[in-house]
């Protein structure tokens, strides 16, 4: 089973997205996800001038062999552009395989270990009533857990603060925004954030938050340790994990539960956090952790130390994305939780998809492989459109993490 074509599509139906379609010599075609944010057309590059000329010939049925030869025969290993490359195809063949053998993928990857994926959105506003407004919508929709940011007083804007209702997309046309930031300012405010949510919505509803990279370790552990009356499901990114024993910090002052990951790459940016316990949910994903045969593995590795997955699901993944993580969470035993931002109606016309949402939880649907295509002439009615993520700077005009 030959792959005989192979091609790269780029198309920005609301926001920019990668696709790569394999092709056998048998006629079944496999769909992977290649999107990097901000930086799509690096990957695009990657896949159209060093991958496809190698993949031509190769047998389709290879999956493991395929992925240790983009991965160890590139020599340059890992790095966002590289395994998001290495994702698109492994997922890509992950479909075909589960297409040849008329098979849902997570049916070939050992079964159902639950009977839907407990998803969570995203509830903001520019002020705490706003938010709690938000979150309101939010249950009336279904959903039993939710993500909760809000603007900060005296701030111009906020990370997490949404221009939809049910999306948030921060990436912008031409020269990437500029962000003001106050560390102080934010730990102040966010505990009366959650404080408010939980006199409105009692204890019942999971409330989660993303720090998105901002602080220190000793200003997250604080936010941690005031934030434990309200009992989060998790804080996010508390801190930037490039230093990994950071995470020893927080955890000696706070129970707050940890969630890290959706930056990370590889199994190496996780392996400490995960054998040292330091986190309780690793955010990884499908797309930027080098496909499901990658992501296997760590879920494997923090089976071992009680920590549960919950990855990434903005939506600069796409449907093709959105569809291999909820296989991969449905079969996956040490499930946490999984982020779903719904999509504009114009991707989801362009990847029409199986998978759907009910109650608070998502099932990826029962259509062999991935059960997510995409119709090509209306995605080449959508050409890409150069767009940034912000920058972030402090008051004082010092560059932040975004």
């Amino acid at each position: 089973m030959k792959i005989v074509d192979a091609k790269v599509i780029v198309c920005c139906p609301g926001r920019n997205f990668v696709t790569l379609k394999l092709t056998t010599e048998d006629g079944v075609y496999g769909l992977g996800d290649a999107t990097l944010n901000g930086r799509e057309l690096a990957v695009a590059s990657y896949l159209k001038d060093y991958v496809i000329p190698l993949l031509i010939g190769r047998d389709a049925r290879r999956i493991e062999d395929t992925w240790q030869y983009f991965y160890k025969g590139a020599y340059w290993r890992r790095g966002p552009v590289t395994m998001s490359a290495i994702a698109a195809v492994d997922t890509a063949l992950w479909d075909i395989k589960g297409k040849v053998m008329n098979a849902p993928l997570y049916q070939l990857l050992g079964g159902a270990s639950r009977d839907a994926v407990l998803v969570y959105g995203h509830a903001s506003g520019s002020g705490i009533e706003e938010t709690v407004q938000a979150a309101a919508h939010y249950i009336k929709g279904g959903y039993k857990a939710i993500r909760a940011q809000s603007g900060i007083p005296g701030l111009p804007s906020t990370y997490g603060v949404g221009r939809g209702v049910m999306y948030y997309e921060p990436a912008e046309k031409d020269a990437p925004p500029e962000n003001s930031w106050s560390s102080e300012a934010y730990m102040n405010f966010v505990p009366s954030l959650f404080a408010r949510l939980r006199k409105e919505f009692g204890n019942e509803l999971h409330l989660l938050h993303d720090v998105h990279h901002r602080l220190t370790p000793m200003e997250a552990a604080r936010l941690g340790k005031e934030l434990e009356p309200h009992h989060l499901f998790w804080l996010e990114d508390p801190t930037p994990a490039e230093l990994q024993e950071g995470f020893r910090l927080i955890r000696q002052h706070t129970t707050t539960p940890l969630a890290v990951g959706e930056v990370f790459n590889t199994i190496y940016d996780c392996q400490q956090l995960i054998q040292e316990q330091l986190i309780d949910y690793i955010r990884t994903t499908v797309v930027h952790a080098g496909g499901i045969t990658h992501l296997r593995r760590i879920a494997n590795l923090a089976e071992m130390y009680q920590v549960r997955t919950g990855s990434h699901g903005a939506t600069d993944l796409s449907p093709v994305c959105m569809g291999a993580a909820l296989h991969f969470d449905l079969s996956v035993h040490n499930f946490g939780i999984q982020e779903y931002m719904k999509h504009t109606d114009e991707t989801d016309r362009v990847f029409p998809h199986a998978y759907k949402f009910e109650n608070g939880l998502m099932h990826p649907g029962d259509a062999p492989g991935l059960g997510v295509d995409i119709e090509e002439e209306l995605a080449a009615k959508y050409p890409y459109a150069v767009a940034y993520l912000p920058v972030n700077r402090k008051l004082d005009g010092t560059m932040h993490n975004w």
